[in-house]
């Protein structure tokens, strides 16, 4: 039988073990749904296209040098795939990502350019839904898209023979001042590409490709003028893409201010420098096919 006074110490210690495990499990949840534990999770990933700034600086990757990835495997990622299937086809991120409810992946690839001995530096990176699932694959430069997946060669034996047709609307028009998402396009805005859409449909029976690039003024910083570029190329490559377009066919690009058509004075954001720099804020449509 056991003594009373031995019971009272059982009973004591029972319960200071158990508070010491409700303790423990309060203290990982908390480091698991946020940053309580250094390196066990990242900040949820959003499901929206990412900015330039949203991807991790090549120097923090664990593969410091990348990997030359196969070609075809990048092809095959789709949304809906879960991780196992991403790291077969890609292997483990580049990045230290963390541990527990990781939303995003990211990768450091080395693409051939084409040209003998030289090859490109891009960044991948795979974002994943509340279900850990891919819900987009996104690069850091939209010219890496192309070296993976390039127009058909037809396309560019056609564009030998053929003149490209070239459209271009303002993107104030499109998307105001401040816009730039599909749901941010103003309703004559969204008139313009389901028209063009149209008439891309009813005038090219057959399409090699279309090209969409973004283009800002010179206001803001370099980062900023990029990623709204991209954002707005985006969107439209999307409206087309939902009146007809085949998608696969449609090629998008951010030039941020690079290629500048109107020259003004000044420094300062004033509303006639933004009026002189009107003609800067545009989306070039660019369609190659046999009308």
């Amino acid at each position: 039988m056991v003594q009373p006074g031995r019971t009272a110490i059982l009973r004591m210690a029972m319960k200071s073990l158990l508070l010491s495990i409700a303790t423990l499990g309060v203290f990982l949840l908390g480091g698991c749904a946020g940053q309580g534990l250094a390196g066990m999770s990242r900040e949820r990933a959003s499901l929206a296209a990412p900015q330039d700034r949203d991807f991790p600086n090549p120097a923090s990757a664990t593969l410091r040098q990348g990997t030359f990835p196969n070609v075809e495997s990048l092809r095959s990622m789709q949304a809906g795939m879960s991780k196992d299937q991403v790291r077969q086809l890609l292997g483990s991120p580049h990045f230290s990502e963390g541990i527990i409810g990781v939303r995003e992946w990211n990768y450091l690839f080395h693409l051939r350019s084409g040209k003998e001995a030289e090859d490109v530096v891009c960044q991948y990176m795979v974002r994943f839904d509340g279900t850990v699932r891919v819900a987009g694959m996104y690069w850091r430069k939209p010219d890496c898209a192309l070296l993976v997946d390039p127009p058909p060669v037809e396309a560019l034996q056609a564009k030998a023979a053929m003149t490209p047709q070239k459209l271009t609307l303002s993107a104030d028009s499109l998307f105001g001042a401040e816009g730039r998402g599909l749901s941010d396009m103003a309703p004559e805005g969204r008139l313009k590409i389901e028209r063009l859409a149209s008439d891309i449909k009813r005038n090219f029976r057959r399409i090699y490709y279309v090209v969409v690039t973004g283009h800002t003024d010179r206001l803001g910083s370099e980062a900023d003028k990029m990623a709204l570029s991209l954002a707005r190329a985006d969107a439209v490559s999307k409206l087309l893409a939902q009146q007809g377009i085949d998608a696969k066919l449609i090629r998008v690009a951010g030039m941020g201010d690079r290629q500048p058509l109107a020259q003004c004075a000044g420094t300062v954001k004033t509303a006639v420098l933004q009026d002189c720099l009107r003609s800067n804020r545009r989306i070039d449509i660019e369609v190659l096919g046999e009308e």
